[in-house]
């Protein structure tokens, strides 16, 4: 993706283009929103820009990239020499102070492919104190021509040494839930099977069975992406302790990837049960007033205003507390079915 795709924040991107035009790229950024992979995303376009091979310009300046070129490619695909990731890599999500060593010095070797070195820390949020405090030299005094991007949903967690060494923009948006076309197509299938007349238990276990193998989807998906990603794809002969040591570090990566997409998968549902929410107090108004000002952030789904009028604003509201509690249960090395049951089952729809 480019910088032209992503229309919502274009508050934001324009202010990143801006810097690119007059030379004045930070070293350091902070972005926050409400997603991740939104944030990714635009990271991703950013050290596209940087090191590609036929980008947009005005004037002189580079301000996108073409998003063909065999260097926006490499990005896109995380298999460019000089664009490194760091995500939380253990069950407890954590970035260890190791992955942090590892990053800078990476950022201390000069470019390989292009003239930037762009490094991005994937929930910044989680890193251990004692890898926070490592990054912090880097943050302040970065190497030649290298960029450090943190991406965070929680800027609230992070060390006050480290929020006021980067320059922080946000990717919130107008309020509203981006979701991807395989998210939409679930919630609207979601939305209208919990907007059934039908108020039996059996209906209830079916929208449990429907969350529940999405997300045995999902991870089967991420085991798929991140083991063809990984060395021991490459390396069939490599040695029975680096093999074990790769084996730990998949198992790990995986698992910290699907905690990750798990709590989207979860956010999305908070964002519905927000609209159903906003539709209660239009119901209780005999007003339709959320959809007309353009609150709710899936106003197309018709199931949301069916499942609203057969409940009260206070019932709406705990149905969001449910949700919350879920994402904190999840946070933790909780039963998740178990917990995915009970908090579905206690849902007023």
């Amino acid at each position: 993706m480019a910088f032209r795709d992503f229309p919502v924040h274009q508050q934001s991107v324009e202010l990143l283009q801006r810097s690119l035009e007059r030379g004045r790229l930070a070293h350091a950024y902070l972005f926050t929103g409400l997603q991740l992979e939104t944030l990714e995303a635009v990271a991703r376009a950013l050290a596209q820009t940087l090191d590609c091979q036929r980008p947009v310009r005005r004037g002189e300046a580079v301000v996108d990239c073409c998003d063909q070129c065999l260097a926006c490619q490499k990005v896109r695909h995380d298999n460019h020499g000089d664009v490194h990731w760091v995500r939380p890599e253990s069950k407890s999500r954590i970035i260890r102070i190791e992955q942090v060593r590892d990053l800078i010095q990476e950022l201390n070797l000069k470019p390989a492919e292009a003239r930037h070195k762009v490094a991005v820390v994937v929930g910044a949020d989680r890193l251990r104190t004692e890898a926070a405090n490592a990054l912090l030299k880097t943050l302040e005094e970065p190497p030649p021509d290298s960029v450090l991007i943190l991406l965070t949903t929680e800027p609230q967690r992070l060390l006050e040494t480290i929020l006021s060494r980067c320059l922080r923009l946000s990717f919130s948006g107008e309020g509203r839930c981006e979701l991807a076309l395989a998210q939409k197509e679930w919630l609207r299938s979601f939305s209208d099977l919990a907007a059934d007349e039908e108020k039996s238990l059996l209906v209830r276990y079916r929208l449990l069975d429907t969350f529940v193998s999405r997300l045995t989807t999902l991870k089967e998906t991420i085991e798929e992406q991140l083991t063809a990603r990984s060395p021991l794809q490459r390396y069939k002969d490599a040695e029975p302790q680096l093999a074990e040591k790769w084996e730990e570090e998949l198992a790990a990566a995986i698992e910290a990837e699907y905690r990750r997409q798990r709590a989207d998968w979860v956010g999305v549902l908070q964002w519905w049960l927000r609209d159903v929410w906003l539709q209660t107090l239009g119901v209780e108004l005999a007003d339709q007033a959320p959809a007309r000002n353009g609150l709710l952030s899936f106003p197309e789904l018709r199931g949301t205003a069916r499942v609203a009028q057969r409940l009260t604003v206070r019932e709406g509201l705990a149905n969001l507390q449910v949700l919350e509690q879920l994402q904190r249960w999840l946070a933790t090395n909780v039963q998740e079915a178990l917990a995915i049951e009970v908090s579905l089952l206690k849902l007023k729809l």
